[in-house]
């Protein structure tokens, strides 16, 4: 493996563009666009402040820049490097700012969540969504990027509006019955939105497209809930991770669980595979050059004799947000398989039969 030589950034602001052709990397007030295969310079532009967060659209064509302490937006183009735009959300503040998924929008979230406006760079147009709930995953697109669902906050209840991205016009409006909702997320298909609440209960809603509410699911009362959710890519399956370690599936059809699998200390399962990575370290001759790679750090993984026991990390009980519960699925893209991480296991990855 070769390595480049290391390029100067700031807050970690470095993006690859989706086309994989280009990287995007911003020091203090400078943006710089590389080419990935040969990390020339191919274009630099200069904003007004130092940046906070950059985003490419969809099309790998515009990339946004946001100075949030100015509340400023700046788009620059690849095709156009004399062409560019500035955002000013004045005093209402900036909070963050994404892209829609057609690459012309953009999506900018106001401080305190007093708004949402969405700026349209093909006719200058402005639209505005109010009351949009102050949560991490209160925003999600559906797969074909026609729909957009937004988890909203009304008179101390939760609500949930549908928008059709083609005119940001209002689809559905629905409360939910969540004590404080946590997230949402379209299913692949765009069929379903599952709803969760905050950590204090496990529920999980399914709701249609156009509002309809599906079914719920709860496995547990009184203790915390609910971590990390999934859809699986033909929706058939909707994975939940918990607070206790476990990741229960459903199915889509009754919304039933199908399986539940476990997150063990000790490994003392015949069927399962155990593999630990081991470090191989060479021993270097007396003439050994330090600029080759013939001796560097080698690793290999090997076959564990079960029973085997999975190092483990104590949560803090006095802290928020303990380092416990499955916060990381994701299925394969056949189904069949499921890779979780639990957190207070930090070096190990599980992975799950499905089907």
């Amino acid at each position: 493996m070769n390595f480049s030589e290391v390029f100067k950034h700031t807050n970690q602001q470095c993006r690859v563009s989706p086309n994989g052709k280009y990287l995007a990397t911003c020091v203090q007030y400078r943006l710089v666009i590389r080419d990935v295969n040969t990390l020339q310079i191919l274009q630099l532009y200069t904003c007004l402040d130092q940046v906070d967060h950059i985003e490419w659209s969809s099309d790998s064509v515009l990339i946004l820049c946001a100075m949030y302490k100015r509340g400023l937006v700046q788009v620059w183009s690849l095709k156009q490097p004399d062409w560019h735009c500035k955002i000013d959300e004045g005093s209402i503040g900036l909070l963050s700012s994404r892209w829609s998924p057609d690459g012309r929008h953009i999506l900018n979230t106001t401080e305190f969540h007093l708004r949402i406006t969405v700026w349209s760079l093909c006719n200058k147009s402005v639209s505005y969504i109010k009351y949009p709930k102050a949560c991490e995953k209160g925003m999600d697109f559906s797969a074909d990027g026609r729909y957009m669902a937004l988890a909203e906050r009304r008179d101390c209840k939760d609500w949930i509006s549908v928008f059709v991205c083609n005119g940001w016009v209002l689809l559905r409006h629905f409360e939910t019955d969540t004590q404080d909702l946590a997230g949402l997320q379209w299913s692949p298909n765009g069929c379903v939105l599952a709803v969760w609440d905050s950590c204090l209960e496990y529920k999980v809603l399914l709701y249609s497209l156009d509002g309809r509410f599906l079914s719920t699911y709860s496995a547990y009362d009184w203790s915390l809930g609910i971590k990390g959710l999934t859809w699986s890519p033909s929706s058939q399956f909707l994975a939940i991770g918990s607070y206790d370690q476990k990741v229960r599936i459903l199915n889509h059809i009754t919304w039933k669980k199908i399986a539940e699998f476990d997150h063990p200390a000790t490994i003392n399962n015949s069927k399962a595979v155990v593999y630990r990575e081991v470090d191989k370290r060479l021993v270097a001759p007396l003439d050994y050059n330090r600029n080759s790679s013939d001796f560097s750090a080698q690793s290999k993984y090997e076959i564990c004799q079960m029973p085997v026991q999975v190092p483990t990390v104590d949560p803090d009980p006095d802290r928020a947000n303990p380092k416990v519960g499955v916060s990381s699925l994701a299925f394969s893209s056949n189904n069949r398989y499921l890779a979780t991480k639990n957190d207070n296991m930090p070096n190990c990855v599980c992975v799950c039969v499905c089907v």
